[in-house]
């Protein structure tokens, strides 16, 4: 039977691999704070006319929105700390993602003739 013996640097490696957690945690924590005031300021941000229109309270909503997945993307998935090619692939889907919308939102302006409204 083969026996192993403890040796002072695991005693040691414990308190540091603890104050590693640690630390994540209290990372984790603070988005998780920021994420709360975030839906906070979004809930708020929904009772204020801002100008009457409704799109400008849409683009806002969605401006708050894109700082909550920012913070759920790169901290949560890790992405804040990914290599070039992640963030080159993310670009790419960014680009296609908006050339998208665009032609979706241009195509509206011009419907085809034998197409009947109400």
């Amino acid at each position: 039977m083969e026996t192993h013996q403890t040796t002072g640097t695991a005693a040691v490696a414990a308190p540091v691999h603890d104050e590693h957690f640690q630390e994540h945690i209290r990372r984790y924590l603070y988005v998780f704070y920021a994420l709360i005031f975030g839906t906070v300021i979004t809930v708020l941000a929904s009772y204020i006319p801002f100008g009457g229109h409704r799109s400008l309270n849409i683009a806002v909503a969605l401006v708050i929105a894109s700082g909550k997945a920012f913070l759920v993307c790169g901290y949560f998935m890790h992405l804040i700390s990914e290599r070039k090619m992640i963030y080159g692939i993310l670009a790419f889907t960014a680009f296609f993602f908006v050339g998208l919308m665009f032609l979706t939102l241009w195509s509206f302006g011009d419907p085809p003739s034998f197409l009947t409204t109400h």
